[in-house]
């Protein structure tokens, strides 16, 4: 029994045949449309190196049924640049050293736009490391995350007043 599933991955419109209803939208991405900076970390939920956005809101694919999200609109790490032109998050993270390994990098920066978007934690550095506290970075890279973080918020509302202007 086959499953039909649509999608938009990263502003493009995908119709794809399921074989097996268990597969998880993680495995979907990477197996299926090779979108491979998607990690497969834990496979539990547990480590958000698997973050992405569905539908402007942070999940861990490894944990979403991919059939359950029919008609969902889903950014991926690899969605997230335009051109040559990095998402300022990716930016920032350069510029503030917000990754070692770079394992877990995906998962951070698609974590830090949806808590961008979410606008919950101010200018306080305490409220975005608890609002990132679903992603783990084994090598301690917290500290260049969170600088990452705010100082990209920053450039954002900069960039939003000087386009208001």
């Amino acid at each position: 029994m086959s499953l039909s599933l649509s999608l938009t991955v990263n502003g493009i419109a995908r119709t794809l045949d399921l074989a097996d209803p268990r597969v998880t939208l993680l495995d979907l991405l990477r197996d299926r449309l090779h979108l491979t900076g998607t990690k497969k970390g834990c496979d539990r939920g547990q480590c958000g190196a698997c973050t992405i956005l569905l539908d402007g809101r942070r999940i861990n694919s490894c944990l979403a049924l991919a059939i359950s999200h029919d008609g969902a609109d889903i950014l991926t790490i690899e969605g997230v640049a335009q051109g040559d032109q990095l998402h300022p998050v990716q930016a920032a993270f350069i510029a503030h050293d917000g990754l070692q390994c770079g394992y877990c990098t995906p998962g951070q920066i698609m974590s830090a736009i949806g808590l961008l978007r979410e606008a919950q934690t101010g200018d306080d550095p305490e409220r975005v490391r608890e609002a990132m506290s679903g992603n783990l970075c084994r090598c301690g890279a917290y500290a260049g995350i969170t600088a990452a973080v705010l100082d990209a918020q920053r450039s954002m509302a900069d960039a939003g007043r000087a386009h208001a202007a």
